[in-house]
């Protein structure tokens, strides 16, 4: 997306490493299609808010999560990096962690 503001290009490209250049396109119309939307975020309102609800390949936008290739470990690890320089540049930052929504699989989970 070429003609997104500086602060927003700076901000997503950080994510760019984690995707491959035809899925990063994809992903960054997700991305701020999601930050657009109003009320409940999903793919198909994204699209829609992005004026892409015609778009002939809208399908493969859907891949882009459910074949997921890219790691929501690693992306969370580059938002967390990002909120750290931005927000606590210096000081001491103490943390409280919840892992319940973190997805599980497993007999004894």
């Amino acid at each position: 997306m070429d003609s997104l503001p500086a602060t927003i290009a700076r901000v997503l490209e950080a994510f760019a490493p984690l995707y491959s250049p035809r899925i990063w396109k994809r992903a960054q119309v997700l991305v701020l299609g999601a930050l657009l939307s109003p009320g409940r975020r999903a793919v198909t309102q994204a699209l829609r808010v992005m004026g892409l609800a015609h778009e002939r390949h809208f399908p493969s936008c859907h891949r882009v999560l459910s074949r997921a290739r890219w790691s929501c470990r690693e992306t969370g690890r580059i938002l967390l990096l990002l909120l750290v320089r931005t927000f606590a540049a210096q000081g001491p930052l103490v943390f409280g962690l919840d892992d319940t929504i973190e997805r599980r699989w497993g007999r004894k989970i």
